[in-house]
């Protein structure tokens, strides 16, 4: 082989979740990582692909020592704990097509748990979930997972209210742009946070958002932040800022009802026309049956918002176009249900909802297209087969399964019971990353008899696993990169050979397949580049613009065209609000259900039928904050993607003492002899961690933050409540389901204690 030197360098593009991105390459080496030059404001996590052949990388296919003494008939030790033995792939093989079929034999189909929840590729073919899932079908099905760890309680909330999916009503929210043009008043509870509209699922070509936003603030529109992070709107946009206790977003929003209610201001035509359900709830807000009126003074109370801004902030509310914003981040706590019903609730009492800017929209900045304008193309994607097995959880309940086989639990008014999982199959995600209180998932783990990923790097999920199989990053395969979201399809060819021995999971489901004698049912005849040319052939159906795939694999993008037909202007339920007879919301009455009965037949104490504030489990007004006084959020990094790329150079440049950064108010630094850049140990009774302290004026006190993605490195490996070495803040959340309704992740309900770490004094 030539030297590096020596070598023509090879220029390819790229899709990730982050962006577009041209790469440069020579002698089976990536030598630099360029933003698109069409992209307006690149993501700088791009600079970490660099990391692609970071030591952390897996290499060989890989078996724990543990897992194979438990074969040979002695005790096996704690998964975690043990070291891997490297195997040949032909021999690892054999093992893994040897115990699927020894379990769908012995258990069945629902034994296997392969919900296998991640984002491991922006690619539309090696889609890791989808390659997953394809597969396990061919094979008789497996026991899957429903909804996500971002918006669970939104996912299931918003049908039951509006009648729709919430990804629909996503993609239906009023384009920033509109709001440059009719918005007043942006009310907007847990911000705007740009550094998650870096992201979009399937890749963005360009992020507007941040644009889109100053356009609308040069504009006149006026943006209130309610969030106990000051940073969650970008000081550009001179939001005004209401810190307010962490879990009282509900209460704040009953607050402003009542103002509405009492002094007559509330748009009585709209509730009456468009919403059913009105008469309970306002019982339960003027405090009718319970005595206690939800009023601006009670919401003080809980919120730390004074009442004198409540009651001003419900009239400017009215006083012109407004529109209310709801993260994502504010549904992921305890009742998270119900921040989203009850801004649906406020909205309809202001009355402009499918008015030109008005209403409420749920998730900008959450990722890059909500709100963007951009035209979407509707992408084609791995065909994934039927699931015969209809066993199923959702999706944060993983160690309820795996600790409960059999227990029975509710979930969206049905009574299901836990399936008896003995083997767990994970591609392209990190349950040791999105999950909450990895103590307790580190003794569910302990569980299944096997578990098998694939892994390009060397995460805590492939540290706790029995068969490791090195795989692909998408630097090292063909594939087409675009998300639906999005109008830009990138040609995503190959920019360096695989590292070590590592496969693409297509490559290694196809040689399963064929041990398994199911081959040609899961690869149809086809090879990497037949599927593409056949995804691509399935999209110029409908995209006459697009060239010949082979011209299309040479010029490396293709941007859509931007057609009327294509980008129908987005106004939510402008249809319904001009024609409610003729165009009537999917729920039960047609219209917008402030009351529910279906709900409120569910008999759910921690979900009845109505908007309410209930009292979450842990929070700043409870008794808990006696011992545990500070709040711990666990927001997205800004610095990549959840724990993707953690190794690269943008993700590490951040740390401190090459630990997390825990934010912290200045004041709760002085109390406990903290400094900046100081090692702190953060702790609750769940676990402890380790991170290195930033303090900062832009976070309320009482509250600390300490982003989710850093590894999961226990000091004893194996061992349960053994301090985390690297920051991990989910070794202390709370593993919780949001209500019976949607049993989502309330990792935001959570109190912790922080002191400066001193290791000398530390047992471990």
């Amino acid at each position: 082989m030539k030297p590096v030197s020596e070598t023509p360098p090879q220029r390819t593009f790229t899709m990730t979740h982050w962006g577009v991105y041209e790469l440069e390459s020579a002698g089976g080496r990536l030598l630099d990582v360029r933003p698109w030059r069409g992209d307006p404001a690149p993501s700088p996590i791009g600079r970490s692909l660099l990391a692609v052949d970071h030591p952390r990388r897996v290499r060989t296919p890989r078996v724990s020592r543990g897992w194979l003494d438990a074969r040979e008939g002695r005790r096996r030790a704690r998964r975690g704990s043990t070291e891997f033995v490297e195997m040949p792939w032909h021999e690892v093989l054999d093992r893994v097509a040897s115990e699927l079929d020894r379990v769908r034999q012995t258990w069945g189909n629902t034994a296997i748990y392969a919900g296998s929840y991640g984002w491991a590729s922006a690619g539309r073919f090696h889609h890791a979930q989808s390659q997953m899932h394809r597969f396990m079908n061919t094979l008789g099905g497996y026991t899957r997972s429903v909804n996500n760890y971002s918006f669970a309680a939104a996912d299931v909330i918003v049908p039951h209210v509006l009648g729709c999916s919430y990804r629909s009503l996503q993609d239906e929210a009023p384009d920033l742009a509109e709001v440059a043009r009719h918005t007043a008043l942006v009310l907007t509870f847990g911000g705007i946070p740009l550094k998650n509209a870096q992201i979009e699922p399937g890749g963005q070509g360009r992020h507007l958002v941040r644009d889109l936003l100053r356009t609308a603030h040069r504009q006149g529109c006026r943006f209130v932040n309610v969030s106990p992070l000051r940073d969650d709107v970008a000081a550009e946009l001179e939001a005004e800022w209401l810190p307010l206790r962490p879990n009282t977003d509900t209460a704040l929003m009953l607050g402003l009802a009542h103002t509405l209610y009492v002094e007559k201001r509330y748009d009585r035509a709209f509730v009456q026309t468009y919403t059913t359900g009105f008469e309970r709830f306002s019982r339960y807000l003027l405090g009718t049956d319970d005595g206690q009126p939800k009023d601006a003074a009670w919401a003080a109370a809980l919120t730390g918002v004074p009442a004198a801004r409540i009651r001003a902030l419900a009239r400017e509310l009215v006083a012109a176009r407004s529109l209310i914003n709801v993260s994502w981040s504010v549904q992921r706590a305890d009742h998270g249900e119900q921040p989203y019903w009850m801004a649906i609730t406020l909205a309809a009492m202001i009355g402009q909802i499918g008015l030109p800017g008005g209403g409420f929209a749920f998730g900008y900045g959450a990722v890059g297209s909500i709100g963007n304008g951009v035209p979407r193309v509707r992408m084609p994607s791995l065909p994934g087969l039927r699931n015969p097995v209809d066993s199923y959880i959702p999706v944060a309940r993983i160690s309820d399964m795996l600790l409960n086989p059999g227990g029975r639990f509710a979930y969206n008014g049905r009574n299901l019971v836990y399936p008896d999982i003995r083997l767990v199959y994970w591609v392209g995600g990190n349950p040791f990353h999105h999950h909450q209180d990895l103590n307790r998932l580190l003794e569910a783990w302990q569980r299944p008899e096997t578990i098998i990923v694939h892994e390009p790097f060397m995460t805590a999920t492939a540290q706790h696993a029995d068969i490791v199989l090195p795989a692909t990053t998408p630097l090292e395969r063909n594939d087409l990169g675009g998300a639906s979201q999005d109008n830009v399809l990138v040609a995503m060819r190959r920019a360096i050979p695989p590292v070590g021995q590592a496969r693409d999971d297509y490559a290694i489901f196809s040689d399963l397949a064929q041990r398994l004698g199911v081959h040609e049912a899961f690869t149809e005849g086809r090879s990497e580049m037949d599927w593409l040319r056949y995804l691509y052939a399935r999209l110029r159906v409908t995209h006459d613009d697009l060239p010949e795939f082979d011209v299309f694999w040479t010029q490396g993008i293709h941007e859509f065209a931007a057609t009327s037909s294509a980008h129908p202007p987005r106004r939510l339920l402008r249809a319904f609000r001009e024609q409610p007879l003729e165009h009537p919301l999917a729920t039960p009455s047609g219209r917008i259900e402030i009351g529910s009965d279906v709900i409120e037949s569910y008999g759910y104490a921690d979900c009845p039928g109505h908007p309410v504030w209930l009292e979450p489990g842990e929070w700043l007004g409870g008794a808990e904050a006696v011992h545990h006084p500070l709040h711990l959020l666990s927001n997205q990094p800004a610095t990549r993607l959840h724990s993707q790329w953690e190794h690269g150079v943008t993700s590490q440049q951040d740390k401190i003492n090459g630990l997390e950064a825990l934010q912290i108010n200045p004041g709760d630094a002085r109390a406990r002899g903290v400094r900046d850049g100081d090692v702190v140990l953060v702790r609750n009774a769940r676990g402890r961690c380790l991170a290195g302290a930033r303090v900062t004026d832009a976070l309320m006190p009482g509250v600390v933050i300490l982003p989710t993605g850093a590894p999961f490195e226990p000091a004893a490996p194996g061992v349960p409540g053994s301090l985390e070495l690297c920051g991990n803040p989910n070794v202390l959340t709370r593993d919780h389901g949001t209500s019976q309704l949607a049993q989502g992740p309330s990792a935001q309900t959570c109190l912790v204690e922080v002191e400066r770490y001193d290791p000398a004094a530390d047992p471990r």
